[in-house]
This record gives C-alpha cells, structure tokens and sequence, in this order.
C-alpha cells in the first residue's frame, strides 16, 4: 500500500508540476497577481509530494520488499542497513527520485526565502524551475518508474553493485545531485531575466548564492568520489579522466567562472549577456552529465548503463531547455546593454581571464569526453582519450590561472597599474619561487612538476595571506590584527578557496611526480622494500563477512627496525553479484600514505602484491575541503543571502 501510495503522489506531483510551470508564467505576463501568488504553495506542494515518494521507496529498501523490482534488482536481505538505504539512489529510478527530490527542494527554497525578490521575477524564476520538474517527472513515470512490481515475488534480492557498498559511495551522490540540480536556479534566474530584459546588480546579487551553494556541493561530492576512488577501486590513483569524473568537473568549472563573472555583474553592471549564458550553460552541462550517465552510451564504474530509449529522452530534455534558453539568449542579447567601462588592467580585466581560461579549458574536458562517441558514431571508430591527452591539454591552463589569480585578487575595479598591484605581492612570488627552487636542487633525478607545483601552490597561498592583510590598510600591528578579525566573511571565504586551490594544486604536482611504486609476487614471510620503509607478509587468511567472503593479507611496515604500521588489504568476493573487489590498506600519514594492495593467489605460489608510497594525498581532499569551506564562508555572509539586494529594488522599479 505504501509503495502504491508513493506512486500516486509522484504523478500527483508532475501535475502540480504542470500548474507551476503555466499559471505563474501567464499571471507574470498580464502582471496578475493571484496567478502569481501559485508559484510558491506549488513549488512546496511539489517537495512535499516527491518528498514522501522518496520516502515511499525509502521504505520499501529498509523492510525488503522484494515485490517492488527495484528493490529485487539492488538490495539483498543480508546487506548492512546503510546500504540498503543507499541501494535506494544507488541506481538509475531510485538516483533520478532523488535528483527530483532535490530539484524541488530548491524551488520550495526559493519560494519560502525569496519573498524579497520582485513578485514577476520571483514567479518566472518558480514557472522555469516547474517546467524542468516537470519533464524530469514525466522522463521518470514514463521510462523509469521506480515502483514497479514483479509478477512473482523472489525469496531474495540480488543485492546492490558490490563498489557501491561504501560509506564514501553512500553520500557521494547525493552531494553530487545537490550540484548538478543546484545549478538549475542559476539557469531559472537567467531565462527569468531574460523574459523581463532586465539584468542589474540586483540580479547578481540574487543569482551568487545558488550558484555558490551548488558548486560547494559539487566540489564535495566530486572531492568525495575522487577519495572513494583512491581507497576503493585500488587502483592507486585518485582521478582518471572517466567520463562520469569529466561530468561532474565539468559544470564545476563552468559555475566557477559564472561566481566569478556574476561578481563583475553587482559590482560594475558589467559582462551582462556574458554571465547569462555561463548560467545557461553550467546547467546544460549538468544536463550534459546526466545524458553521459544514464545514456548507456559508456561503460564507467559508477555510470548507469541503460537502454539507448533513455538517453534519447534526456537529450529531447536537453534539446528543449538549451535550445529554448539560447533562441531566448539571442533574441534579448541586445537588451543587456553594459553599463561599467573598465581598462585592460583592472580586476574586471582579471576576471575576464578568469572567465576565459576557465571555460576553454571545460570544452577542452568535453572535446576529450565527447570525441569518441563521435567518431563512433559518425565514422564507426573505436577511438580512446585517456589521461596523457586531458593532462597535457588541460594543465595549463590552471597554470596560467594559478600564476594572475593573486594579482587579479587585489587589482582595483575599473583601471590599474600593473607595477602597482604586484607591488605587494613581490616578496610572496620571491618566497614561492625560492621554495621550487630550493626543493629542485634537493630532488635528485626527478621532474620538474613536484618543484613547479610547489612554487605554484605556495605562491597562489602566500598571495592569498598578504591580500587579507592588505585589507587591515596601516598602522600598529594590534589594530591591524583587530581589523583582519573584522574583515567580511566573504573576504574570508574568497581567501580560503583560494589557498585551498593551491594546496590542491601543489599535492597533485606532488603524488604524481614522487610517487614510490612497486608490484610483485610475494610470498608469507618474505619481506622488500618499499622507499625507506620495509614491508613483511605475515601471513594471509580467509575471513567470511555480512555478504562477501574475503582473502586477507596482514603486513607488517617497518622503518630502521621500528614498527610503523600493520595494514590488512582485502580480497572480497560478493557471492550473490558474483563479483570481487578490492580493499586497499592505507595507513595515512600527514605527509604520505603507505598504500597496499592484494591481489589474485599466483600459479607459481604467492599474491600479487602492489604497493605505494604516496606523498601528501591527503592534500589533494583537504584542499578540496578548505575550497568548499571557503564556500560556505561567503555564503553565510549577509551580504550575499538571496534578499541581499532586494532594499534597493522597490526604489528602482519606482523610479522607472
């Protein structure tokens, strides 16, 4: 009865979806204000609907009900609860649920907390966001209805993807949909404004915090999947250019450049028709990911491979929106006049580059994720873009981005001097530059790339530091450190994803250029080396676990005699997916992981052993964390909540 409920109030929801999409977007144009006034009990009809839907199919996974297919194809009675509740968007129907869940959590959002954006703009912006609910529902219902019974009830499930049964795999989507889905206010407020004409500081104000919430979410939900991938799929690594890893970065790039742009917007009412089009695109590319995910059209380790009907729906969704929005783009361009003039050095000008490099290098990712599907679509190639090209064409551009982002921080609005702005940040570059050199000449052998990454990573954290002291103005230090306490939070927010860019930038340069790696066969008892550490194979066991039989190594690491770690890597095998995985052992370090991986028993005797020392990997998520922590910062400023800008909005509309 649940499970028919549920269904009932997700076609319940698409007809409040249908409503929210036409009668706010008529009453808007007639300027009829109780047509308008629908948007909002709509748009928080609609969560509560799909809200219990998703709680519906919540409880069918949790109690096992094997008469619900979805439940049989991803669940099994042996899991442990935590994945049984994860099983629900570990899959095309149950994630599709949650990406309308999410979807319509946003637009109730909107609802409740915008009551200070103007009744049309507020009601367009809710109409848009109903018309995307809407043919999500409708691709759903009608292709991928999760509350399907089966003819004849199983005695069990068979159980869900054996990767996916991971605490890192268990919240790693759902930040992810957070993202992709969060985007879709960016593209409301664009098509909203551009069916007014009408973009204005006020605008920018209104459209930064969505836009910074979803790429908060998104920078945690791709930082989450990069660490599920280094520990789970025991590979070593912890990004391979897959294309379901190129779907999320993608519009993560894009909405990094439209914060960017939409600063220039409020600031200086300028790059008007520019910043409207990145939010039409971070959308599309969200869209874009969606169609590369649930396509079938690639084989990934966390993409859902389904049936081609599908993917012609989302790319009709895609046609829709993207082609609807761009006509509209075109047609109002010339509407969205430029008000602020600013000089070829400015932090306008700075942003620009920003702007620029961020988005060549987003279509760069999407030529080398798109490239084989064409040429085995159209010319019936079998072609493979692997990780050497998305590095070579990709790098440097955040090369030239990390080398102007210091200096473009703390340019002036309007016009510059060059010499000027990097009078400040001279000793930063000095102290940057000396530490790639000094750790250059102390490396033996090696690349350059650890020494560059380090320069690059030290020179975007010190130009970081001494912008925020540059804010304190002069004076005695105590009142300059008084005064750095009070500085925005914003400002704190911009300077900590900035330094945590760096970070990031620097641990990549580093695993990749210092990384120790050994493979070998090995034997109980035999010990090697690995870098200054030696590593003993104690012994190996077989232990049965809820729903997997494991093969067990137990090592022993040493160092000088001394005993650093015991670390046990596993071999499972899940009987009812009949399918292995492998358990890496990591003891983690501040500056280096020592990682270790068991593999198939040898014909000869002895396992398969692979072994790393991975130098500052835990860098790469803790600056990944310090970006989104920068995030959260200027979003909890007050300045940049949705209403921030409304004050002077009445008095504008009057004066008109």
């Amino acid at each position: 009865m649940i499970v028919e409920l549920g269904h009932f109030a997700l076609v319940l929801s698409l007809a409040v979806a249908l409503v929210q999409s036409v009668v706010p977007l008529v009453g808007a144009d007639r300027r009829w204000s109780g047509w308008m006034a629908v948007a909002e009990p709509a748009a928080v009809t609609q969560l509560l609907l799909i809200g219990f839907s998703f709680a519906a199919l919540t409880w069918a996974f949790v109690t096992s009900d094997f008469s619900v297919r979805l439940v049989v194809l991803n669940s099994h009675t042996l899991k442990p609860m935590l994945y049984k509740i994860s099983g629900v968007w570990g899959n095309h129907e149950g994630s599709l649920l949650l990406w309308v869940l999410i979807l319509a959590l946003f637009g109730a959002c909107a609802a409740v907390f915008g009551q200070n954006l103007p009744p049309t703009l507020k009601a367009r912006v809710l109409a848009v966001q109903g018309m995307i609910g809407a043919a999500f529902l409708a691709f759903l219902l009608f292709t991928s209805n999760p509350f399907l019974r089966m003819g004849e009830v199983p005695f069990d499930g068979e159980d869900l993807n054996p990767l996916l049964q991971d605490p890192g795999l268990a919240f790693h989507p759902p930040f992810l949909y957070l993202g992709y889905v969060g985007l879709s206010m960016a593209f409301s407020f664009a098509v909203a404004a551009l069916i007014e004409g009408r973009v204005d500081a006020a605008w920018g104000r209104w459209v930064r915090p969505w836009t910074l919430a979803a790429w908060v979410f998104l920078t945690i939900g791709i930082a989450l999947g990069s660490w599920w991938a280094y520990y789970e799929l025991g590979w070593g690594g912890f990004w391979f250019w897959d294309p379901v890893e190129n779907a999320s970065f993608m519009p993560w790039l894009i909405a990094a450049a439209l914060l960017h742009s939409a600063i220039v917007v409020e600031k200086r009412e300028a790059l008007k028709s520019w910043t409207i089009l990145l939010a039409i695109l971070a959308f599309g590319f969200s869209l874009i990911g969606t169609f590369i995910v649930r396509s079938g059209v690639i084989t990934s380790v966390h993409a859902f491979a389904n049936d081609p009907e599908r993917g012609i729906f989302i790319l009709m969704i895609l046609a829709v929106f993207m082609g609807g929005a761009l006509t509209l783009f075109a047609a109002r361009a010339s509407a969205m006049e430029a008000k602020g003039v600013f000089g070829i050095v400015s932090r306008e000008s700075g942003l620009v580059l920003n702007n620029v490099l961020l988005t060549v290098a987003c279509f760069v990712v999407f030529i080398g994720t798109i490239w084989p599907l064409l040429a085995e679509l159209l010319w019936g190639r079998k072609l493979s873009v692997g990780a050497p090209f998305f590095n070579a064409a990709f790098t440097p551009f955040m090369v030239v981005i990390a080398l102007v982002l210091p200096l473009g921080a703390v340019l002036p609005w309007k016009r510059a001097e060059l010499g000027r702005g990097m009078r400040p940040l001279w000793g930063a570059l000095a102290l940057s530059a000396a530490l790639g050199a000094l750790v250059f000449a102390l490396q033996t052998g090696r690349s350059a790339l650890g020494p560059v990454g380090l320069a690059l990573g030290a020179w975007l954290v010190f130009g970081t530091l001494l912008d925020l002291w540059g804010r304190t103005g002069r004076g005695a230090l105590g009142g300059r450190l008084a005064r750095l306490r009070r500085l925005p939070r914003a400002d704190w927010g911009k300077a900590t994803a900035h330094a945590g860019l760096g970070v990031t930038i620097f641990a990549v340069a580093a695993i990749t250029a210092w990384q120790v790696e050994s493979i070998r066969v090995m034997k109980p008892g035999e010990t090697f080396a690995l870098g200054r550490y030696d590593v003993l194979l104690e012994g190996v066991r077989e232990i049965e676990g809820p729903n997997y039989r494991s093969t067990v190594a137990d090592f022993r690491v040493t160092r000088d005699g001394a005993e650093v770690a015991t670390l046990h890597p596993e071999k499972r095998v899940y009987p009812v997916a009949a399918m292995p995985t492998t358990e890496a052992a990591i003891d983690y370090g501040f500056t280096r992981d020592l990682y270790l991986v068991i593999g198939d028993p040898q014909e000869g005797g002895g396992y398969a052993v692979r072994s790393y020392i991975k130098p500052f990997a835990n860098w790469i998520w803790g600056g990944a964390l310090l970006m989104a922590l920068g995030g959260l910062l200027s979003l909890s400023d007050r300045r940049y909540r949705i209403a921030a800008g409304a004050r002077r909005m009445p008095a504008a509309v009057a004066a008109e």
